[in-house]
């Protein structure tokens, strides 16, 4: 008996792409839509691009959960029955399966991950005895190789990781615009890759050892990044005792660089032994020592590093050794680092403050975090979104809706939809603060009117050269990113020639200082 007819494969097949895809992309609703058929519902718009509401869950998994229940449950009995399977059939089985087992439980690890911040990570994990239950029941037949605990354990582990990497994404990157999905699928392949399985069968072991580079203007998110990849690293489940032995929050260790002097910054990074420098009056655990080997350090500010700790630095990229301030005895750095700045990087290079062989350590896995602006230009449903977030950190659930809506109709009527925010996010949580407690709020730095109907008087009267409106063009643009690489990004051109076509003068009108 063949364990999976032709029909059979070409949709495991398929639901198989859908079970590996990062969820934050596209082809993930064209893949559920393929699964689903006639039975795919339709949302207002890509369902990961949604502000998550844990209340009102996404249709579409649950009904493909749905339906595989009674598809597995065929393919177990066939497999008990002694049916023949190639090697490639009993990887589609395994796929649909860890889906089911997933789904199944993901209430409970959501449970796991909503009570993180209340209590220690450290705790007995009770449902993983019916996890196993269940693991036994589809694997332990005559047709296939029974996994050993040890493996049921690391996927329970994987299937943790999943939930977490779900709930912070969601939780630290809000709005509706595809900027926003974009940057939550690119904190989903700096955690799991490109390449889920390959992750779960050895990268896993391995990923802490690639740098993440956060780039972005400034008040963009980027140490919420940083938390939704240090907070989602894969933690081991130990079987016997039935607990993950690590606490999530004693595994993040932050660090910002541009607020402490370079002497302080190299004692609180490798530590120092006692008589090391004046004051040093014991030995000290730098952030490398203390950091858990599954642990993050998040350093911000990295642009602004002085070139001799650069090179400090690099020594811990390239060999994942460091001596404390006044020793000469190596010691070994086991955790990940993570890395952001708003600085331009390339210009940086180019200047000389910033080294070459450090960056390319350190660009080894790079997000961009969007500005306000450009997010707001793609949904309109952006502002809100935030609005809301913001409000619920401020005052809380009860009142958060009240203050949003109050925020919101301020700010379309006195500062109007196409304010750019210089300050992104951090200037809008600063504008609805103000606006709690004096119902106004007046930017200390507005947009000079009379420069921008400079700028557009001669376009409409057609009396620009095409290389003045380039220059006038790159010089907005750079004014509102301050950065090269990522005006180069949205022209479509090459970075040098956006330097080149700089107006100073006009730059000079323009800019707000992040």
């Amino acid at each position: 008996m063949d364990f999976l007819e032709s029909k059979e494969r070409a949709f495991l097949t398929t639901f198989s792409s859908l079970s590996h895809c990062n969820p934050f992309l596209p082809e993930r609703v064209e893949l559920e839509r393929r699964v689903l058929g006639s039975d795919f519902v339709q949302g207002d718009g890509v369902w990961n691009l949604q502000v998550e509401n844990p209340e009102s869950p996404d249709p579409n998994p649950m009904r493909i959960t749905s339906r595989m229940e009674p598809f597995v449950q065929m393919l177990r009995d066939r497999l008990d029955r002694g049916a023949i399977a190639e090697e490639a059939d009993l990887n589609l089985y395994e796929d649909v399966v860890f889906w089911l087992l997933f789904h199944r439980y993901q209430e409970d690890f959501g449970d796991m991950v909503k009570s993180l911040d209340q209590r220690s990570s450290r705790r007995k994990v009770q449902f993983y005895e019916r996890f196993l239950r269940d693991w036994k029941y589809f694997f332990h037949t005559p047709g296939f190789a029974l996994p050993t605990r040890d493996e049921a354990a690391h996927y329970f582990s994987c299937a943790y990781q999943v939930r977490r990497a779900f709930h912070y994404t969601f939780r630290f990157i809000i709005g509706s615009s595809f900027q926003a999905a974009r940057l939550r699928a690119m904190v989903w392949q700096s955690i799991f890759t490109y390449d889920l399985p390959r992750y779960m069968r050895s990268l896993y072991q391995h990923l802490g050892e690639f740098v993440t580079l956060i780039t972005g203007p400034s008040g963009t998110g980027k140490e919420l990044v940083a938390r939704a990849v240090g907070l989602s690293f894969y933690m081991p489940f130990d079987p016997q005792s039935l607990t993950f032995p690590e606490d999530l929050h004693e595994c993040f260790h932050a660090l910002n660089l541009s607020a402490m002097p370079s002497t302080l910054i190299e004692s609180e990074l490798f530590g120092h032994c006692r008589g090391a420098f004046t004051g040093a009056v014991q030995d000290r655990q730098g952030w490398l020592e203390l950091c858990h080997p599954l642990g993050t350090v998040f350093l911000d500010e990295i642009g602004d590093l002085e070139a001799t700790l650069q090179v400090k630095l690099l020594r811990v990229l390239q060999e994942r050794t460091f001596q404390r301030l006044g020793e000469t005895t190596n010691r070994k750095f086991q955790g990940k680092l993570v890395a952001a700045t708003n600085r331009d990087l390339a210009e940086a290079m180019e200047t000389g403050h910033f080294r070459e062989d450090f960056y390319y350590r350190l660009c080894s896995n790079v997000i961009t975090t969007p500005s306000l602006h450009d997010q707001m230009r793609e949904s309109s449903d952006t502002l809100q979104d935030l609005l809301l977030f913001i409000a619920q950190r401020i005052v809380g659930e009860g009142e958060a809706e009240w203050l949003a809506g109050e925020a919101y109709q301020w700010i379309i009527e006195h500062l109007g939809e196409d304010y750019p925010w210089p300050g992104n996010i951090r200037e809008l949580e600063q504008c609805v603060r103000n606006i709690l407690i004096s119902k106004e709020y007046h930017p200390i730095r507005a947009r000079n009117a009379s420069v921008r109907e400079e700028l557009v008087q001669p376009f409409l009267t057609g009396t620009l050269t095409a290389d003045t409106l380039l220059k006038r063009y790159c010089t907005l643009v750079y004014a509102q990113t301050n950065n090269y690489e990522e005006t180069a990004r949205r022209l479509d051109v090459d970075w040098r020639t956006v330097k080149k076509k700089i107006d100073p003068s006009l730059l000079e009108m323009l800019q707000v200082r992040q």
